[in-house]
């Protein structure tokens, strides 16, 4: 029975719900969640939660990042390649000058609006519902607030078709294909993002991912490890108990902060890493005027 976080480096063509199914096969397990969707067309990070680690995953940091490539002169109705192309405007003649002007209009806290086909609900129905129907038009999207902290060149192909590479850094809720459609229409050729890999994901990158391929190998070998249920809480305050401590708040007694802190010593968080005095991760507290109040309890003393 594995407890605690697998990072997958998603495929293309799946969603993050068949990368769960998939998951619970392989490892014979039904308690399994996933950190957050990301676009079939896309790959890259997918945080996956396993056993009782799947208790954590509202408590992991937001964040997330992107390397995307967007292509100009196509429009198309899902605002990425996969869709029905709806405009088709060669624009050999367009300059990484011109895009670069208008990139500065894309960080910082915007407004944007989802693409159509979206898993975001409208009265009770999935955009992306709406949108195969043809019940959906573009003033019924619900325009949303996004922060943008980077967005950063890194490679420029001249063409009928040119296309910009670029490193995106954004909260959570954030659609990279509404950033390639919007660049589009603001320079008049239109736009629609062709590539997307997420680099970075709620405290999980690349370099720490496995792809199916690896974690069947794993398996049959018996070398396979999950990451630690604290991994990615590491931006929570670390907190130690005592013994005493430990027993009562593992069975779901608030702690007073007097018998955790020094005098006069407070905490600027919400929430808190638990741990015992041999550093065995408890779970989490909310920190409130009651004290430390257990939240999540993942060693419960018997």
């Amino acid at each position: 029975m594995f407890n605690g976080f697998i990072s997958i480096d998603k495929p293309p063509s799946i969603t993050a719900h068949d990368c769960v199914s998939r998951l619970r096969k392989l490892l014979k397990q039904k308690k399994i969640g996933h950190g957050g969707t990301l676009d079939p067309m896309a790959t890259g990070v997918l945080p996956i939660a396993v056993g009782n680690a799947t208790r954590l995953l509202r408590f992991l940091p937001e964040g997330k990042a992107y390397e995307s490539r967007i292509r100009f002169g196509l429009v198309t109705n899902t605002d990425d390649i996969t869709g029905e192309v709806i405009s088709d405007r060669p624009c050999p003649k367009l300059t990484l000058a011109e895009i670069q002007k208008l990139l500065p209009l894309f960080q910082g806290k915007i407004t944007q609006r989802p693409p159509a086909f979206s898993a975001i609900q409208v009265n009770g129905k999935r955009l992306y519902d709406l949108a195969r129907r043809g019940e959906i038009s573009e003033s019924d999207i619900p325009m949303r607030s996004v922060e943008i902290t980077e967005i950063r060149v890194l490679n420029w192909t001249e063409g009928d078709y040119p296309e910009l590479d670029v490193a995106i850094a954004c909260g959570s809720g954030t659609y990279i294909r509404s950033i390639a459609r919007d660049l589009g229409e603001k320079l008049g050729c239109g736009a629609t993002l062709s590539s997307l890999v997420r680099t970075y994901s709620n405290g999980f990158d690349l370099d720490s991912s496995l792809t199916f391929e690896q974690i069947e190998e794993l398996l049959k070998s018996s070398n396979l490890k999950v990451l630690a249920p604290d991994h990615g809480l590491h931006f929570l305050p670390m907190l130690n108990l005592d013994e005493n401590a430990t027993k009562l708040w593992c069975m779901g007694q608030a702690i007073a902060l007097k018998h955790v802190f020094a005098e006069n010593q407070s905490i600027n968080s919400q929430y808190a890493r638990m741990y015992d005095c041999d550093q065995n991760f408890l779970g989490v507290s909310e920190v409130n005027e009651i004290g430390l109040q257990p939240i999540v309890v993942l060693n419960p003393i018997n």
